[in-house]
């Protein structure tokens, strides 16, 4: 690549992230210096509903030094985010100028640290916010944190549940709580879908089981390919996961039963969105597997979240 082509953003591998740094890549986008993304594969069809600009991809499998030949040396400058494989990839691109949060060994990856961690008492999205801040781009625009136009009208009546939590199962609230929850809604004369998701206790399989022909059930997997389907529910009330993430960007209106996980910190973007959560001692830890008896969890009780469904809904 002779020619320089502006500014190449290595987006967050992880579900929540990207979308808590979507604000800070329109930003990006908007100053007229991002012309390129760099993402995992899985991401392609995510990162589309946000901006048209040229993609690279990696996988999981890819090596840095491979990807940096691929990336070329023909950007004037990068941001990146996060430690792992794209920040390798882009210190031996031979990019110039590599902007991203000085934060462990990313710094030293780094050519311009900026100084943007988030306090503790302000929401993840702030840590992107903060490093565009520092770039002296613009950030304080209402568009940069609207959901995916995705042009889908939600169907009413329409509730997607989604008992399981990639997150680990100290995410994950009691089986039996989800089939009153669902139970209660059915009687309201609701539409119930309920969705499964990879990795942990199958949890969606085993409500849709117990709920019988009341309700439907879906994979939602690869969860790239779901934000049509999530869009199109009018309510999604899920475990704090990945998927109430997606769903907020999709446009879809969530309740989030939070555990474990800091609701301040990590709640879905938006102002339209619900969080749910039993105050206990222990939380937030933050922990994949509860060390002590899952009490933030077993009680939270169904009342509870009934009464915070939106009352338009």
């Amino acid at each position: 690549m002779s020619e320089a082509k502006g500014m190449l953003v290595a987006a967050p591998e992880r579900w929540d992230e990207a979308c808590f740094s979507v604000p800070a890549v329109r930003a990006l986008i908007s100053s007229g210096l991002a012309t390129g993304l760099l993402c995992r594969e899985e991401q392609s069809v995510f990162w589309k509903t946000v901006t048209h600009l040229p993609q690279i991809h990696f996988t999981a499998r890819s090596k840095a030094g491979k990807l940096a030949a691929e990336i070329g040396k023909g950007w004037d400058a990068s941001v990146v985010w996060e430690e792992g494989t794209a920040a390798s990839a882009l210190a031996k691109s031979g990019i110039e100028k590599r902007l991203g949060p000085d934060e462990g060994k990313l710094g030293k990856l780094l050519t311009h640290p900026l100084a943007a961690k988030e306090s503790p008492t302000e929401h993840r999205v702030r840590m992107y916010i903060n490093a565009c801040v520092q770039m002296g781009i613009e950030v304080n625009k209402p568009e940069y944190f609207m959901a995916a136009p995705l042009g889908i009208p939600a169907e009413p009546n329409t509730v997607l549940l989604c008992p399981g939590s990639d997150f680990g199962a100290s995410h994950e609230w009691p089986l039996d709580r989800w089939q009153e929850l669902a139970e209660a809604l059915l009687e309201k004369g609701k539409r119930i879908t309920v969705a499964g998701v990879v990795g942990g206790r199958k949890l969606g399989k085993v409500l849709a089981g117990r709920l019988g022909g009341d309700a439907e059930f879906f994979h939602a997997a690869p969860l790239e390919a779901m934000l049509p389907l999530l869009a199109v529910h009018q309510l999604i009330i899920a475990a704090d996961g990945s998927l109430p993430h997606l769903a907020a960007h999709a446009g879809s209106t969530c309740v989030t039963l939070f555990g474990p996980n800091d609701a301040v910190w990590k709640r879905p973007l938006g102002k339209r969105h619900v969080v749910v959560k039993r105050h206990v001692e222990c939380a937030p830890c933050l922990s994949p597997k509860c060390l002590l008896d899952g009490r933030c969890q077993t009680e939270l009780e169904v009342e509870r979240v009934l009464a915070a469904i939106p009352g338009s809904f």
